[in-house]
């Protein structure tokens, strides 16, 4: 096997896709996930190494977690068998997570001391992007680390926005995302109201998408996964309501307004006490009168 380039750690509706990408791509390739389902399709593929993130380190330019969040990357950075331990010279990783920036930038610190960059990439465009090829990255960190491993974010990426220092892509990811979601609830808000009034939701989100109310959420989310009853974003409630509730604390944290981040996020902690949490989000639309009832 060639040497090998990049790394990625997590094959979930993200991961995989991202992995699959670089395989198209023809970089050689190392994967891992802790189940062992989700590493069998990159079983038996020519330059694709499987391998924990300890033995990636050793061989990779480049290593892309994505995982849950900071602690599955902190488990994976420590230890003997750990990356920081076994890292090769100018060794990059790449934290796709959505996390807290402050502990976004303590990893990149204990990186740092380990002699490995550490780049924080927001990333918007869920699942479909990922298998696409068209994501778009929200990027924190070290601009000369990104230069040098640039490519190997290329077979998965239609954009890459460098935004500053350590944290600030996981900084305007929550942001992102409060919009995102607070726009979805409102659009949901409005589409139970056309019904009220007599309206169907076919015709609001078609006026809408020729309209100035248009967004991702009527132009693609309610005709994908809403008008067709697929009920299929590929989100948890459970990721929206992680993501709103960093949002809010880093805004109050930072003394901005967040009022309608708040209101989004207390419809959220709604649907997790009525036991949403494990449900696609696509679901709030179909039980939002309940979910509001409380």
């Amino acid at each position: 096997m060639r040497k090998i380039k990049v790394g990625v750690v997590g094959l979930g509706n993200m991961g995989g896709g991202i992995a699959r990408n670089i395989v198209k791509a023809k970089f050689p390739l190392g994967v891992w996930d802790t189940s062992p389902k989700a590493l069998e399709p990159f079983e038996g593929i020519k330059d694709v190494l499987i391998a924990p993130p300890g033995e990636m380190a050793r061989v990779c330019a480049a290593i892309i977690f994505v995982v849950p969040a900071t602690p599955e990357i902190a488990a994976c950075l420590g230890g003997k068998t750990g990356v920081l331990a076994n890292a090769r010279p100018g060794l990059v990783l790449y934290d796709f997570t959505t996390s807290d920036p402050t502990a976004t930038k303590a990893l990149a610190r204990r990186a740092a001391r380990a002699g490995c960059a550490y780049l924080d990439a927001g990333m918007s465009g869920g699942a479909a992007g990922a298998a696409a090829g068209t994501l778009t990255l929200m990027m924190g960190g070290d601009p000369k680390a990104l230069a040098r491993t640039r490519r190997y974010l290329k077979p998965f990426t239609a954009k890459i926005f460098h935004l500053g220092e350590s944290g600030a892509g996981h900084t305007l990811k929550l942001i992102h995302n409060m919009v995102c979601h607070s726009i979805f609830m409102a659009t949901c808000e409005g589409g139970r109201m056309a019904e009220r009034a007599g309206i169907s939701l076919a015709d609001m989100v078609e006026v809408f998408n020729a309209a100035n109310a248009r967004s991702y959420a009527s132009e693609v989310r309610f005709p994908r996964h809403i008008l067709t009853q697929k009920w299929d974003a590929r989100s948890r409630v459970y990721n929206l309501h992680k993501d709103l509730a960093m949002a809010v604390a880093l805004g109050k944290k930072l003394g901005a307004q967040v009022s309608h981040g708040q209101a989004t996020l207390d419809f959220l902690q709604k649907a997790m006490a009525l036991g949403m949490s494990e449900k696609d989000y696509a679901l709030l639309y179909q039980d939002f009168e309940k979910v509001r009832k409380g």
